[in-house]
């Protein structure tokens, strides 16, 4: 079961990764400028929906809600959800086949990181799946304090400003993406008593309404500041909050002890990678346009 977890889960990167780039590349390739409103909104959407390319990343994107949906129905949301970080892996690569651009060594240096990271920290905390669903009791303590502390980061965004509040925005949309991970663990879990039983509990729409305000915040800390300021807050505060929910919530558990010092290096590895990989022009949106004649390598960020 625990192949089956990772697989699911690795593939459910891998989806949105690719998913991100196609759309990418359908935004970038030839869009005409307009002037705003929602009919050029309509008329952009339009051209979008007669891509191949843009569609195939909407299928995608689909297919990735599938599987880590699966994943979380097989295994621990503690597994699950650091796992997910390696969707910047997989953006580096994919983007780099797509629009045939090669990372310079500093991105690889910060792939490595990553990578390295993940694997010490997930071998030595050594997740621990638990119950499939959670009591209303437990439901009520963990969500309460996953809403205030979000409100707290929010609250503490408003007084600051540039790459501080999108950290902190950022970290409100990872605290944000878990707790709509628990849900959906919560959704899958019912599923096993039938669809009906599923639809007529609260998780599902739940779900839904706590994964709108992640996607909300997560829009703000992109607008907020650099990608580079936010993304090592989502990353580690996706995997930090996940540990804690599964906890919390499905009685996972993750060894402790002296394993902790592996883990906070696992931690630092994450975190060093994250910031490399967001001034990466592959996930900073620096790659979305065909590599120019003998410019195949990229070295600088564009801004």
């Amino acid at each position: 079961m625990l192949a089956l977890t990772v697989a699911l889960a690795l593939c459910s990167a891998l989806a949105n990764a690719a998913s991100s780039v196609l759309q990418r590349r359908a935004a970038a390739v030839d869009t005409p400028a307009e002037p705003g409103g929602a009919g050029a909104l309509l008329r952009g959407l339009r051209r979008l929906l007669r891509r191949p390319d843009w569609l195939a990343g909407v299928a995608l994107l689909m297919l990735s809600a599938v599987t880590q949906g699966w994943a979380l129905a097989v295994g621990s949301l503690s597994l699950v959800q650091p796992l997910l970080a390696t969707e910047l892996l997989f953006t580096l690569i994919v983007g780099g086949l797509v629009f045939r651009r090669r990372p310079d060594r500093h991105t690889w240096l910060a792939f490595v990181a990553l990578a390295v990271g993940l694997a010490v920290f997930l071998l030595s905390a050594a997740p621990r799946p638990g119950r499939d669903d959670a009591t209303s009791r437990a439901w009520l303590m963990a969500g309460g304090v996953a809403c205030c502390v979000v409100l707290l980061l929010v609250l503490s965004a408003r007084a600051v400003r540039g790459p501080a509040r999108a950290a902190l925005l950022g970290l409100a949309s990872a605290v944000s993406f878990a707790t709509t991970a628990a849900l959906l663990k919560e959704t899958v879990g019912r599923l096993r008593l039938g669809p009906g039983v599923m639809f007529s509990h609260w998780s599902p729409y739940a779900t839904a309404a706590v994964g709108l305000v992640a996607f909300l915040l997560l829009q703000s800390a992109l607008g907020a500041g650099s990608l580079a300021a936010s993304q090592p807050a989502l990353t580690l505060g996706d995997a930090l909050t996940s540990v804690a929910l599964g906890w919390a919530l499905f009685a996972e558990s993750v060894q402790l002890g002296l394993r902790i010092i592996p883990e906070v290096i696992g931690i630092a590895l994450i975190g060093a990678g994250s910031v490399g990989l967001a001034n990466a022009p592959s996930v900073n949106r620096g790659w979305d346009t065909p590599a120019e004649a003998g410019g195949g390598q990229v070295g600088t960020r564009r801004e």
